[in-house]
């Protein structure tokens, strides 16, 4: 099966806070899970280098936005790498590969009459002396009456014009702005409405509550046209003649990353990009909440709009992560930072926390104090000890030697067993319930190794013991293998530890090996 999986892509006008991290971890795990299969994986994202918050930044400190968007993608980079994320490919929309797809793809839309010129009034600051964009537009938002942004409402999840809001006023400078008219290319989202209808439909099964919700309001009350274009400084220019003065609005052009993001791999491995853009391909999109409606009716109108068959199969929505309950922001500086965490903390630690505490089907909120518990209770005291123990037993007592053995029939059953409901588990997007089945599996192993007390039964009946100690170690070996889409450091140091071969989603088998010098999978942390 062909499996292209979306990340969504992280804005690069600041460092990467863990609820971003908590979003995007959920597509590490398909990637991984997906290739343990045999399928043939695609895994692409990059980071999100226009608009108004990175130019803004960059005039204020005096330097051009690409260094601003330079800045950040390296950081996110250097973050995704610590974390064992497995991109294919991951890039950015200041390449140059990504913007002429993009023009191409505006020129297609407006060709075929998905997009079209239509005067608008707009914020105009007349302090700051230009028209607004959108997100430095701040007001009352007309659904919720929470404050909101002029593109978007995070509280509500509505999607907003600037003149929705009341009380608007100017981020930049916080006086009043005036409307003025001004021309804009928009994109007839509104002529995509029956087709989006049933698409939801079809899909609705391999979707997230929070992403069927939305996509079913937004189009019941009826979609509405949007801005294609924007008065902007910092972004991918419009290839319309009478627009060489505005800019692509970064909606459109992070949204489309997929797209061309997986056809600059193809072109670069020389495959067929349409191996995984057509009905038959099941495609995931993993991202936050506030990213709900951008992927699920956005994205599908205009892939429909190209006459592209492979509209998004699988969302994966992620609620917000809060820290003391309250959302995090990079903006307001109410984060935990993902660069600190990785210098403090074992990369599956931070992995652990995030898919077993994660915000699957409400908020969680994060904390240090619980990944230090999680960490020593489940980390160390389940997984990390049970290898220890077992691996040093055989170690001291027969010379680190793991020879042929037979395997209980039970065992095996119930392994096999694991890997069929840990696999279902993953393809829905419910990786909570998949780790517990595992560490439910490890605490029982825990379990049989202390009733069957083989410390005990070395002197008096070694072959009694050594076979214990093979039972548990089967299950070591097979536990970091279900375990890897997960945490994919620690089972890299199993596999290591037993010399095990690539890894896949089935039973796998031990070889007579010698065990190397071992050492601590996780170490207890201070609270």
């Amino acid at each position: 099966m062909n499996i292209l999986i979306g990340g969504a892509w992280p804005y690069a006008n600041g460092t990467l806070h863990v609820g971003r991290i908590a979003a995007l971890v959920p597509g590490d795990v398909l990637a991984r899970y997906h290739r343990q299969k045999g399928d043939q994986v695609l895994y692409v994202s990059g980071s999100d280098c226009h608009g108004t918050p990175i130019s803004v930044r960059a005039k204020k400190e005096g330097i051009e936005p690409i260094a601003i968007a330079t800045k950040y993608h390296q950081s996110f980079v250097h973050c995704f790498d610590k974390l064992g994320f497995s991109y294919d490919l991951y890039t950015r929309t200041d390449h140059s590969y990504h913007k002429e797809e993009v023009k191409d793809i505006i020129k297609t839309l407006y060709e075929k009459g998905y997009i079209y010129e239509k005067i608008i009034d707009q914020v105009y600051c007349e302090v700051c002396e230009q028209f607004l964009p959108d997100r430095y537009v701040e007001g009352k938002c007309p659904i919720c009456g929470q404050t909101a942004r002029g593109d978007q409402c995070d509280y509500c999840q509505s999607l907003l014009d600037p003149l929705d809001l009341s009380e608007r006023v100017c981020k930049t400078c916080g006086h009043t702005p005036i409307v003025k008219p001004t021309k804009q290319l928009y994109f007839a989202l509104s002529k995509f409405e029956e087709e989006l209808r049933a698409y939801v439909k079809k899909n609705q099964e391999n979707w997230r509550f929070n992403a069927l919700q939305t996509a079913e309001r937004y189009i019941n009350e009826g979609l509405q046209d949007r801005a294609i274009t924007r008065d902007l400084p910092w972004g991918i220019d419009v290839p319309i003649a009478g627009y060489e003065d505005k800019k692509i609005y970064v909606w459109i052009d992070a949204i489309l990353g997929y797209f061309t993001a997986s056809k600059k791999w193809a072109s670069t491995h020389g495959k067929d990009f349409e191996d995984f853009w057509n009905a038959e391909t099941r495609s995931y999109y993993v991202h936050g909440k506030d990213n709900i409606p951008f992927h699920n009716v956005i994205l599908p109108a205009l892939l429909i709009g190209l006459g592209i068959d492979g509209l998004p199969s699988h969302i994966i929505s992620s609620e917000y992560i809060t820290l003391e309950g309250r959302k995090l922001s990079t903006s307001e500086n109410w984060a935990i930072w993902v660069e600190d965490l990785i210098e403090t903390y074992h990369p599956d630690s931070i992995r652990y926390i995030l898919l077993a505490n994660g915000p699957e089907k409400r908020d969680a909120d994060f904390s240090c104090k619980e990944l230090v518990n999680l960490n020593n209770a489940d980390l160390v005291g389940a997984y990390g000890n049970l290898v220890n123990r077992i691996l040093a037993f055989i170690k001291k007592s027969f010379r680190g030697e793991i020879r042929t053995c037979e395997v209980e029939s039970h065992l095996m059953d119930r392994i096999h067993t694991l890997y069929e409901a840990v696999g279902v588990c993953i393809e829905k997007g419910e990786f909570k319930a998949a780790l517990k089945y595992i560490f439910e599996f490890i605490r029982a192993t825990n379990k049989y190794f202390d009733e069957e007390r083989p410390w005990s039964t070395f002197k008096d009946a070694p072959d009694r013991c050594y076979h214990t100690l093979y039972q548990c170690t089967y299950c070591i070996a097979n536990i970091s293998n279900l375990l890897n889409p997960f945490l994919p450091f620690s089972s890299q140091e199993v596999r290591n530890f037993l010399d095990l071969e690539d890894v896949t989603w089935q039973p796998i088998s031990l070889k007579e090996t010698t065990l190397p010098e071992l050492k601590l999978l996780f170490t207890r942390l201070e609270k």
